[in-house]
């Protein structure tokens, strides 16, 4: 996306999801691009009726404070980060931004991840230091959310060069256990059974239990009674290395999503989807943004695979966990016009499609040369040198 907004031509999107059963962009995707339609200016978006083609003319990010958003249900708001992340870094000005929605759930990244991991690595590998910050005001489970955090993001003039290839060993372990709308117990249990695990391999771990009560029902427009907030928990990880890399897992309860969707099919039966009279029915979902129910449901287990999912990231190698793959690369494909250098662990096929997505947009291509010994992969390569021509020289 950084590469649209500097080219003054439009581009055209064909085909999405044109053989599906549910054609067409996904609420989400047509949020993201209103989310983007505020980061700009001059930006122009066209959609056929069909929503299976788009055409896009880019503007020019500016940034700025004061800028809200609603996510909605569909996706996480880690999934509106990511975007805002690479956009913002190369604005007119320093972005304050408040996004609203789910903060955790099983599909995305979570805004405790994106806290304890990809800010700092912003931070120590990228040369963004200044005015980097993220608050969890109110969290939101789905698949009603209600959830709020607010970032601050400044603006670069160009990124830093990496050579990152020091994975280093781990030597610590932290960790936040969330509960909303339930017994602060839950947190309890979480914690007790990741502790389970990880005290076996070190001694070094804490992790925080982070309890809301939640209000019951969300505030609505003129003083009326809202929609109820969503009860969810889950648990985030943080491994630290010798070296200072941040090697990250998280994992969230889908109860809240499921009890939804048998909520609606009570309704489809003939059943009554909400509590009361006057409630708006919930509004109906396609099968490809349910979500598998074969996830585990109790804090236990949240808790014991949750860890199970952080030692298989240290086993994995690398300076980075596999979520943060292809940010990393993204970066790496922006930078300088120097050779950078970074050791990861097996690729995985979103990192693959990437690697692809860049040399298509960039022209950039990385040079891949894999370890046998450590199972890791070395990539090099010479950034397209993209600058923030939006920032003053001085």
């Amino acid at each position: 996306m950084i590469s649209l907004h500097l080219q003054s031509k439009s581009h055209r999107v064909d085909d999405i999801r044109s053989k599906d059963q549910n054609p067409g962009l996904r609420d989400y995707e047509a949020s993201m691009l209103r989310l983007l339609d505020k980061l700009t200016n001059g930006m122009a978006v066209e959609i056929n009726e069909s929503g299976t083609a788009l055409k896009y003319k880019p503007g020019v990010v500016v940034g700025g404070r004061r800028v809200s958003h609603e996510c909605g249900g569909g996706r996480g708001v880690g999934f509106f980060l990511e975007m805002v992340l690479c956009v913002s870094l190369f604005a007119k000005k320093p972005l304050d931004l408040t996004l609203t929605g789910i903060t955790n759930d099983e599909a995305d990244i979570s805004v405790d991840t994106f806290r304890t991991i990809t800010l700092p690595m912003l931070k120590r590998q990228f040369g963004c230091d200044e005015g980097l910050s993220l608050q969890i005001i109110k969290r939101g489970a789905p698949p009603q959310g209600g959830g709020e955090i607010n970032i601050k993001l400044p603006i670069l003039k160009e990124l830093k060069l990496i050579d990152w290839t020091d994975e280093g060993l781990v030597k610590r372990v932290r960790g936040v256990a969330f509960t909303l709308r339930l017994s602060p117990q839950t947190g309890n249990r979480l914690v007790d059974a990741a502790r389970g695990v990880l005290n076996k391999f070190l001694p070094d771990v804490y992790i925080f239990t982070d309890h809301a009560a939640g209000d019951g029902r969300e505030q609505g427009k003129g003083g009326k009674r809202g929609k109820k907030s969503s009860p969810g928990f889950g648990l985030s990880l943080v491994a630290e290395t010798t070296t200072g890399c941040l090697i990250g897992a998280d994992t969230a309860s889908g109860a809240g999503r499921a009890a939804w969707e048998e909520g609606l099919s009570a309704v489809g039966e003939g059943g009554r989807g909400g509590e009361g009279e006057g409630e708006e029915e919930a509004p109906s979902i396609s099968d490809s943004k349910k979500r598998s129910r074969g996830e585990p449901a109790t804090p236990e287990d949240i808790g014991t695979s949750t860890t199970e999912a952080l030692m298989a990231e240290i086993q994995r190698g690398g300076v980075c966990d596999s979520a943060h793959q292809p940010l990393v690369l993204l970066l790496m494909a922006i930078g300088p016009e120097q050779l950078a250098k970074v050791r990861l662990g097996q690729l995985t096929p979103r990192a693959v499609k990437t690697l692809r997505v860049i040399k298509q947009f960039f022209g950039v291509t990385f040079n891949i040369a894999p370890e046998p010994e450590s199972g890791t992969v070395f990539l090099s390569t010479v950034g397209a040198g993209i600058r923030n021509i939006g920032r003053r020289a001085t």
